[in-house]
């Protein structure tokens, strides 16, 4: 809204804002960015996507973003349509992560994060185990008990099989001394629809990064039982290793070009990517969504993937999904 105060000197600002309006026309990188979200609206990918055009159109830096939503199986339904229709194109991005990674190899696809053009990794979340707010289960404790007595009938929400709230159930029921084959693990395209099913009590719990549940947390229709951290993220939430599971998980995100693009179109990307990173209001919206700060470029980004599928392939093999 405009102030009197602001009314009286709008003659004298004049100049100055049509310098203004130049200098952030020269900012610019991208007239517009075609943002391609593998999974649907509402989950992890979708809400980093929404956030980097937020962040990059207020600090001038694109004039319009055009997203395009295709949803399934970790990634490995949209990554196919990105890569054959995105070819070449230097104004298009994908957000992908740890999740695509699990997919491709728990699915066997033979399109991967490979096949496209790495540009940022940008945030890391831990993930939570919640369950309904009138749930039996009112600790951790008691869900470890149900999951260690039979794992196969605790029906558990989470994205697509093989993504990592998938490992990280694998990897709480093997540290509890059982199969993990033996999970009742229900996949959904995204955190959308496994919060649905968790609040309709079609499962018995769920497992998400922190932001893909907190507003239910905060409204008291979920219950937050662990997180899957080193460390606790919520001072009143304690983590699976300080409960008695020996699990750490994080899961990362990012964002990548199109393959068969130019070295000067991934430099323009990078560049992109890298000024709205600089930008206050990214660092505020990190604060705000509760992501850690993960920005990784360049080569450094390169071997973090290529160290990230060995690890998880190695993974996944261990508890028996891949």
């Amino acid at each position: 809204m405009t102030s009197r105060r602001h009314l009286i000197a709008a003659a004298g600002a004049l100049p100055a804002l049509a310098l203004g309006a130049r200098a952030a026309h020269a900012q610019q990188r991208f007239a517009q960015i075609h943002m391609f979200i593998p999974a649907g609206p509402g989950g992890g990918w979708d809400g980093l996507g929404r956030a980097v055009e937020q962040v990059a159109r207020q600090g001038g830096l694109v004039g319009n973003f055009q997203f395009e939503n295709v949803g399934g199986a970790g990634g490995i339904v949209g990554l196919p349509r990105f890569v054959s229709q995105r070819r070449g194109r230097p104004d298009a991005l994908m957000v992908a992560g740890s999740v695509m990674i699990g997919a491709v190899l728990t699915n066997r696809s033979p399109v991967g994060i490979q096949s496209v053009t790495p540009i940022a990794r940008l945030t890391q979340e831990v993930g939570v185990v919640v369950v309904p707010a009138n749930s039996e289960f009112q600790n951790i404790g008691q869900l470890i008990a149900a999951l260690r007595a039979g794992p196969g009938v605790v029906s558990v929400a989470g994205g697509s099989a093989g993504g990592t709230d998938h490992i990280t159930l694998g990897l709480i029921i093997k540290a509890l001394g059982r199969n993990a084959r033996e999970a009742s693990y229900v996949a959904f395209a995204g955190g959308g629809p496994a919060q649905a099913a968790i609040l309709g009590a079609q499962v018995k719990a769920g497992i998400s990064g922190w932001s893909e549940f907190s507003e239910q947390i905060a409204a008291g229709r979920m219950r937050a039982l662990a997180t899957t951290g080193a460390t606790r993220s919520d001072p009143n939430v304690p983590t699976l290793k300080e409960s008695g599971v020996d699990v750490v998980t994080a899961n990362w995100r990012g964002v990548f070009a199109a393959p068969g693009i130019q070295a000067p179109a991934r430099q323009a990307l990078v560049d992109l990517i890298t000024a709205m990173h600089a930008l206050p209001a990214w660092t505020e919206l990190l604060r705000t969504r509760g992501w850690d700060d993960a920005f990784l470029t360049g080569p450094a980004f390169e071997e973090y993937l290529r160290r990230d599928i060995a690890d998880t392939e190695t993974v996944l093999k261990e508890i028996g999904l891949a």
